[in-house]
């Protein structure tokens, strides 16, 4: 690990100030830290070497709590782990709480951050080693994934320059659920629809999101949802081992049914299949006024995997991805309209809390 500064300011004027006192060099030269479990993993394989880290532990960026619309704030430094488990985000979004149990180790949700998870970087493994070319590290340099072992790579949304996935299952569920990213730095404040926070790779794959190099992620924001989301609603996550893996394919998906059963409002949103978590408003439409049911939801899986393609070399490939991702957007959708949170069970409670509450 090269040597670095590190600077622990005590407030968001002073973490930014922090950054920019190296301005020539700002996007390699200083990088905020909160949890680590990302960052420090890439300084210790030497594929980052930041000469300053703005360590924003000590901002007061940790607060979780409603708003004035019936929506949700997340703060910034919340851990995974006290999100996961906070009242208000298991009684008003269950389908979050169970994203968050759903990805890394109990020990690692302790220490990564909200803000954090949405800057993660792929687990491609050509992109982890040093001594393989990677646009994605290197633009220019070139993409072996595309024609090596491909079994964790996209099927949608890929480029010549890289095929790469978004590994957060958080980002998932808060793609589902129309979530805003705010940030802030010297030049002010903005905010950032989840939809537009990812990027596409194209041709600067290096490029992971729309966040400049200057801005800190204060919070996030959640719209008030659907009655019917905190009861019907599953994160489906298909890995290649039960525990402490990265998806292969996830689902989030989130149905809001009228008194007769019929589909009012849907939501669906696939993780490990894109440079993004990936969302189609089409194909959530094709559910509006239909029964729940098998058919209705082929017909939005097949749409929402329209244009969908494999990678790899022939043996090592992804084609699996394509019949498994469309099983899956069916299967979620059918356990959230049967009220089963997870495909794994140990969450059973949170959507139980949410039933008693509606049966009431």
């Amino acid at each position: 690990m090269s040597p670095f500064e590190h600077l622990m300011p005590d407030s968001v004027d002073a973490a930014l100030e922090g950054l920019g006192r190296a301005p020539a060099a700002r996007a390699e030269g200083a990088r905020f830290l909160a949890g680590g479990t990302n960052l420090l993993d890439l300084m210790k394989a030497d594929l980052t070497r930041p000469t300053r880290l703005v360590d924003v532990h000590r901002l007061p960026l940790q607060a979780i709590q409603a708003t004035p619309d019936g929506g949700l704030q997340l703060g910034a430094l919340a851990t995974n782990a006290a999100t996961a488990a906070h009242p208000l985000v298991r009684d008003r979004y269950p389908l979050l709480a169970a994203a968050l149990l759903a990805g890394a180790s109990p020990q690692i949700r302790n220490m990564a951050t909200n803000g954090g998870n949405l800057l993660q970087r792929t687990r491609c493994a050509y992109f982890y080693d040093a001594q393989l070319p990677c646009n994605k590290r290197r633009p220019g340099s070139g993409c072996p994934a595309r024609e090596g072992l491909a079994r964790s790579h996209a099927i949608l949304g890929a480029s010549d320059q890289c095929v790469a996935t978004h590994p957060s299952d958080f980002c998932v569920a808060l793609r589902a659920l129309d979530a805003t990213v705010h940030v802030q730095s010297a030049r002010g404040s903005r905010s950032i629809p989840m939809a537009d926070f990812h990027r596409l790779p194209g041709d600067r794959p290096d490029l992971d999101t729309e966040l400049q190099p200057d801005e800190l992620i204060t919070h996030l924001s959640l719209p008030p949802a659907p009655a019917g989301f905190a009861r019907h609603a599953t994160y489906l996550k298909l890995r290649e081992r039960a525990s402490y893996a990265f998806a292969l394919v996830s689902v989030a998906a989130a149905l809001d049914l009228d008194g007769d059963g019929r589909i009012r409002q849907a939501r669906i949103a696939l993780g490990g299949v894109a440079h993004k978590p990936w969302r189609l408003p089409e194909a959530e439409a094709l559910l509006q006024g239909r029964e729940p049911g098998p058919d209705a939801f082929g017909e939005a899986a097949a749409r929402l995997l329209q244009g969908a393609q494999a990678c790899g070399a022939p043996g090592i490939d992804n084609a699996f991805k394509l019949p498994m991702a469309h099983r899956a957007v069916v299967r979620a959708l059918s356990l959230a309209t049967d009220g089963e949170l997870t495909n794994t069970g140990p969450l059973a409670g949170l959507a139980t809390a949410a039933a008693r509450r509606e049966d009431a």
